[in-house]
């Protein structure tokens, strides 16, 4: 049982996913969106291959912390997600997670070049991360 993460962006999606004591978030994949029949249809697959149950997506909250047009859209996007799955979701503040998927790279002296094909996912693992062990504090 483990939980999946999602970073929702226009063009791809970055997906981490959890180990099975929904412990440690791992990178999974970049999936690149088509249209939204496909991509839920992809975020099905993926659940169902590994038995989700849950699935965490990234909220892009202004940095004054309220909702604006990008968010609004994620919100319709999880609700979809979430009435094809049947998996329950939750909205994960994401606010700095591509900062802190760009420092992670910069840390390891990778290029931005070499860095951006793996940026989305590797923000959707610091997403599901801080969702995890915020959970594993309570």
């Amino acid at each position: 049982m483990r939980v999946l993460g999602l970073d929702v962006g226009t063009k791809k999606i970055g997906v981490a996913m959890s180990d099975s004591t929904q412990s440690i978030a791992q990178g999974l994949k970049v999936y690149r969106r088509t249209c939204l029949k496909d991509d839920l249809e992809e975020v099905k697959r993926l659940a169902e291959e590994h038995t989700i149950t849950e699935i965490v997506i990234g909220l892009p909250k202004d940095l004054s912390g309220t909702v604006g047009k990008k968010a609004q859209e994620v919100m319709a996007f999880a609700e979809q997600v979430e009435r094809y799955t049947q998996i329950p979701i939750v909205l994960w503040d994401e606010r700095f997670s591509t900062n802190e998927a760009n420092r992670v790279f910069e840390l390891a002296q990778v290029n931005h070049k070499k860095r951006k094909p793996f940026i989305d996912m590797i923000a959707s693992q610091i997403i599901l991360q801080g969702y995890l062990d915020a959970r594993q504090t309570k």
